[in-house]
């Protein structure tokens, strides 16, 4: 079995489209958000969708591959791993940001326009 230790699986939509640099050695880095919704019903009888946001990062080939195809609102199936850095802003505050490093990918909605 595929060890679970630190695994993310997650289907979505793209909050925007995928922003790609050039970094070291020429390899390729894409950042983009992802948007995952839930729905139940409350005590009410009413339907309520809770909708969390998650920073994605993509390295290398993939990362090509995402900022050629990918667009906001498109649906997509990732996996990867949490990475959290830890720092402090110029006032002083701890700051925490948490991303997914994206090691697999699939397009799940069809061809936009």
């Amino acid at each position: 079995m595929k060890s679970l230790r630190n695994s993310v699986h997650l289907i979505g939509n793209l909050g925007m489209d995928p922003e790609v640099k050039d970094v070291s050695n020429g390899r390729k880095m894409a950042r983009f958000s992802l948007a995952t919704s839930d729905s139940y019903i409350n005590q009410k009888g009413e339907k309520v969708t809770e909708t969390q946001w998650h920073n994605l990062v993509i390295w290398g080939k993939l990362a090509e591959v995402a900022g050629q195809y990918l667009k906001k609102g498109k649906q997509i199936a990732v996996e990867g791993k949490l990475e959290t850095s830890i720092f402090d802003d110029k006032n002083g505050n701890r700051k925490y940001y948490t991303q997914i490093v994206v090691n697999d990918l699939l397009m799940l909605s069809g061809k936009s326009n």
